[in-house]
């Protein structure tokens, strides 16, 4: 499972870290042709809108794998032993059941007919099934990290709350 995860924890950083650095060229050229040539691209807006778009949702199912995303943990903070781990368990099932249901099935749906219209951009001529693919591909990301948070917290030992040193288990 720590291969599997190292394996796509890389992917996934590497194909951040590509996009970003292709979106820096696109703004960079932009600039470039909009002020130096005076005659701007007409690509350039939408191509960085795209990978705008692909970095957004790679890197939100990124931060999700790192544990590095935003959250509320006003609550959850306060728990101690079996709370936490139930907390923690629930919170793991929910997100699962959310990328699965809206981020993997709502946006395989709007992929799938997407391309079944062949409605593509303005500019570039890409076919915008393949611009909103990153929504069930970052899903799909986002539910295996949490099935593999999930597969941690069942597994974890039960701890009481005196064991742990400052009562988290």
């Amino acid at each position: 499972m720590k291969a599997l995860r190292g394996t796509v924890d890389a992917i996934l950083g590497w194909a951040i870290c590509l996009l970003t650095a292709g979106m820096v060229l696109n703004v960079l050229w932009q600039v470039f042709t909009r002020f130096v040539l005076r005659n701007p691209s007409s690509f350039t807006e939408e191509g960085a809108r795209f990978m705008m778009i692909w970095v957004g949702l790679l890197g939100a199912a990124y931060a999700s794998g790192q544990r590095a995303h935003l959250a509320l943990d006003l609550i959850t903070a306060r728990l101690h032993g079996a709370r936490k781990r139930i907390s923690d368990g629930i919170i793991h099932a929910v997100v699962l059941l959310f990328a699965l249901g809206a981020m993997v099935g709502g946006g395989g749906r709007l992929v799938w007919i997407q391309l079944s219209l062949g409605q593509q951009s303005a500019a570039l001529q890409i076919k915008l099934g393949y611009v909103y693919l990153a929504v069930p591909l970052a899903g799909a990301f986002i539910a295996f990290y949490s099935t593999l948070a999930l597969i941690e917290v069942i597994r974890r030992p039960a701890l009481p709350a005196e064991a742990t040193g400052r009562g988290r288990a």
